[in-house]
């Protein structure tokens, strides 16, 4: 397999805009592009917000990148691949010897950047012409500014803040890096913004919510530790009663449990587009599907993949004795090899296990040649089960209500056990414990790990090679560094 590259820079993220021109679908991001580039004579209609709106949303299709690295930075997984060469950053990554050349931080940075970009595209021209339903649409690209600056600081820390106008070429020389705190505010106006006028449900599958914004509103209170802030807007998603845990946790992950009542927000993928690895930010698919697929598979339900991101026997052993969701989460190859006579080979790091949640399952006869690039399998970003989580540690951590803390963990271990018998009636720190170790083997193959681990400020204590001080946050890529003539400091020890 090649090893990833991907040369698209910050800079030309700042300075250019793809406009989707959009056909419509029951998905919302089933797109053909085509593109645009006399921006200062588009906005005068309904349909080119709409095609602008959409052009914003469909980066989030490049976070497969964050979600596979958010495995692959903790210890719940080892990079794997084909060798210990095979996509060289992501091996950097899990070992902790990542440098600002890596070419995958990089890209993080750089897609992350250009839907910030087309926000800001957006925004600089929101008032130019009127038409009904605008103001959803503003509250769309709030929150669409807003997960991808929280991509940004959590990733980077203090990142180069505008607001409502575009990057220009000779900015990255001027705005500083704003500090994390800044990032905050901005994220935080935006996202109660979008609750303020985003509807509880819309036509079209994939698009923000006023659930999705408040639920991420929560998720950025908590990682700044203002924990009744959290608990206060995150009880209010639970209250409001529009999301529910569905019975059988297996479902969540198969394409008929796609955009269901556990999903606050999901990221939407499809196969009617394929790309080439030397542009997989192409792809309508999701790339982090085939990467943590078996390598040489031949037998039921999946299809075979480059054997990346695989679980370590200590994040296997994390469930508990009769946990359902062992099952979901974890593919014992061996195990289901010798009970279905399925084949596989195997590759570097091979562990025996594999994340079964994302892994590329078999599809129709009249599907997109896969090339293990175009998977359908949507993220699932936010899901009810989090939610709760969340929620549990706000009101925890803030010492406001322990009860009400063990009732939402409690919600989320009846699912996993199919009983009532592990209730946890722990409190205080005991049950703060427990709160993060529910964390882990519920989201477990979902990304969120690393960040959980750095936030609770347990990342040294759990990852080889984790040195704190500097592996909070990852490098600013050195090319960014120097276009910005010394605008832009690097961060500490790297």
């Amino acid at each position: 397999m090649k090893s990833i590259r991907l040369n698209k820079s910050v800079i030309a993220g700042f300075i250019t805009i793809m406009l989707l021109m959009y056909a419509c679908t029951d998905d919302f991001v089933e797109v053909s592009p085509e593109y645009s580039i006399d921006s200062e004579n588009y906005f005068n209609s309904e349909e080119d917000y709409y095609m602008a709106l959409i052009a914003a949303y469909d980066l989030l299709q490049t976070t497969y990148a964050n979600a596979i690295l958010g495995e692959i930075a903790s210890n719940n997984t080892l990079c794997g691949g084909e060798s210990p060469t095979d996509v060289i950053g992501w091996q950097q990554i899990d070992d902790m010897i990542h440098t600002s050349t890596n070419t995958n931080l990089s890209d993080i940075w750089g897609w992350m950047f250009s839907g910030v970009q087309r926000t800001n595209y957006f925004m600089e021209f929101r008032d130019k012409t009127d038409f009904d339903g605008k103001e959803q649409m503003i509250g769309e690209i709030r929150f669409l500014r807003a997960y991808y600056y929280f991509e940004l600081v959590k990733w980077f820390g203090p990142v180069p803040l505008k607001v409502d106008e575009r990057f220009k070429l000779g900015d990255e020389t001027t705005i500083p890096r704003s500090p994390v705190q800044e990032v905050y505010a901005r994220i935080e106006e935006d996202l109660i913004f979008a609750a303020g006028v985003l509807p509880h449900s819309t036509a079209h599958k994939g698009r923000a919510t006023k659930g999705a914004a408040q639920a991420l509103l929560g998720k950025a209170y908590l990682f700044q530790e203002k924990f009744e802030e959290a608990a206060e807007v995150l009880d209010q998603v639970i209250s409001d009663g529009y999301y529910s845990l569905v019975s059988d946790y297996n479902s969540i992950f198969e394409d008929e449990g796609e955009n269901g009542p556990e999903s606050v927000f999901e990221v939407q993928y499809t196969d009617v587009e394929g790309a080439g690895f030397d542009c997989l930010q192409c792809s309508e698919g999701n790339v982090a599907i085939g990467f943590s697929g078996v390598r040489g598979y031949d037998g039921p339900l999946f299809t075979s993949g480059f054997s990346f991101n695989v679980p370590v026997q200590e994040a296997v052993d994390a469930f508990e004795p009769g946990d359902q969701r062992k099952e979901v989460t974890i593919l014992d190859i061996e195990a289901w090899s010798d009970s279905t006579g399925a084949v596989y080979t195997t590759g570097n790091e091979h562990t025996g296990y594999f994340n079964r949640k994302y892994l590329p399952r078999k599809r129709s006869e009249n599907a997109q040649p896969d090339l293990n690039l175009t998977n359908p399998n949507n993220y699932r970003a936010i899901r009810y089960s989090d939610v709760l989580l969340m929620a549990a540690e706000a009101f925890n951590r803030s010492g406001l209500d322990d009860a009400k803390a063990q009732e939402y963990v409690n919600k989320v271990r009846a699912r996993a056990f199919g009983d009532q018998n592990h209730n946890v009636t722990a409190s205080g720190a005991a049950l703060t414990d427990i709160i993060f170790s529910e964390r882990r083997v519920e989201l477990m193959g979902e990304g969120h790990y690393f960040f959980d681990l750095v936030r609770t400020g347990k990342a040294a204590g759990h990852i080889n090679g984790f040195v704190e001080g500097k592996h909070e946050v990852f490098p600013i890529p050195r090319e960014e560094i120097e276009y910005s003539g010394g605008n832009w400091y690097q961060n500490p020890n790297y």
